[in-house]
């Protein structure tokens, strides 16, 4: 056995606490009033599951002062009619103009009518704990700038647990959780919860000038940066959750393939070698275990199923702050660390190779700087 392979593994191992050092979270403060009017805005597509489970969350929240927004997005679904239900303000969105997204030209439409002081864009996925937006409120008064929440996953069915390792990596690979986070700038914001000022919303041309992204929370939190509004990040324990991809392995595909590449680009260079140490770590205490285990050798079978079970405890460590995930999913964690691989290739050949992702039963594309949208009912020349 090479105590040198064992050296480097340890120290890779040892990169992972790095990664995701502390995930701070929403917290109310006691005899804090409902001090600034809020409006919650909230993009639907194709949402007729999801969001009455939602709407009844914020329907139970305590903070008084507040409105919602629903903006329903060319739905092919009875989202509109669940959204009238909901006793909240519905916007049908226009048509989507050249140049821009569905998901920005929906939360842009909603924050030109919103009232409130305080704008909050929510997914329509995500549901809000009790006195959860309580928290979000409190939290975003002690910052006074501009405050994204990742929110806790909550999963249910077996594919849903391959979500795991796209969790930590994008947690990570942020910036805000690892222990250089007092150094770094968070390159980008959590799309599912953003909580800004209206001032700094319309000063930075909001979702406007990330109209044709893709990823549009990280395009417009690299807005944000350069224009000198601070970001502070948080976990969603407690406060927000969500889950994702609900309607099957095809829904889950398509969410993570459509920009998780761009992501790995904007991630800062020495985070992004921590993060593919840590990964090779993790398949070479696989491999080690596995040549062990056909040499038939107590000593390297036992010392590298510790270096295995090392990394499993860890993984579970950082999955069980940011979703509910099965302590059996770190246990074998090759399964969902060969599906990341594997699903980051096929979003780095969809994203600059072909240049065409789906979503939400539209075909994306990304050729010459210009987006257009393709919905599922119609051919390639024909553009909402």
């Amino acid at each position: 056995m090479d105590f040198t392979d064992l050296a480097v593994q340890t120290t890779f191992w040892i990169l992972g606490f790095i990664l995701l050092f502390r995930i701070p979270r929403c917290k109310s403060v006691s005899g804090l009033v409902s001090r600034f009017s809020l409006s919650i805005i909230i993009p639907a597509r194709n949402e007729e599951k999801a969001l009455p489970i939602l709407l009844a969350s914020l329907r139970e929240q305590k903070y008084s002062r507040k409105e919602v927004i629903v903006v329903v997005d060319q739905s092919e679904d009875k989202t509109m009619e669940v959204a009238e239900k909901g006793g909240v303000k519905v916007i049908q969105s226009k048509a989507i103009p050249n140049g821009w997204l569905g998901k920005p030209w929906a939360c842009y439409q909603g924050a030109r009518v919103a009232q409130g002081e305080i704008l909050i864009f929510l997914d329509a996925d995500t549901f809000i704990e009790e006195d959860g937006l309580e928290k979000i409120a409190h939290t975003y008064m002690k910052r006074d700038a501009v405050v994204t929440v990742q929110p806790y996953h909550e999963t249910r069915q077996l594919y849903e647990q391959l979500s795991a390792f796209f969790n930590i990596i994008m947690m990570a690979a942020m910036g805000s959780f690892t222990i250089m986070r007092d150094f770094l700038k968070p390159i980008g914001l959590f799309g599912p919860c953003l909580v800004m000022r209206r001032k700094h919303y319309f000063r930075s041309g909001g979702h406007r000038e990330v109209k044709g992204e893709v990823v549009e929370d990280l395009a417009l939190g690299e807005k944000l940066r350069k224009k000198k509004i601070p970001i502070s990040c948080y976990g969603g324990k407690g406060t927000i959750s969500f889950r994702m991809y609900s309607n099957g392995m095809g829904e889950l595909i398509d969410g993570w393939s459509k920009g998780f590449a761009t992501g790995a680009l904007k991630t800062y260079v020495p985070i992004l070698l921590v993060i593919i140490a840590w990964i090779g770590g993790g398949i070479s205490a696989t491999r080690y275990l596995i040549q062990a285990s056909f040499d038939i050798s107590a000593v390297p079978i036992s010392v590298w199923a510790t270096a295995y079970l090392g990394y499993a405890i860890q993984i579970y460590w950082m999955l069980a702050r940011i979703g509910n995930f099965k302590f059996c999913t770190a246990v074998l964690y090759p399964i969902p660390l060969s599906f990341f691989i594997i699903l980051f290739v096929y979003s780095f050949v969809m994203v600059f190779i072909r240049k065409r992702v789906r979503w939400k039963g539209r075909a994306i594309y990304l050729k010459g700087g210009q987006h257009n949208i393709v919905t599922s009912h119609n051919t390639d020349s024909d553009r909402v």
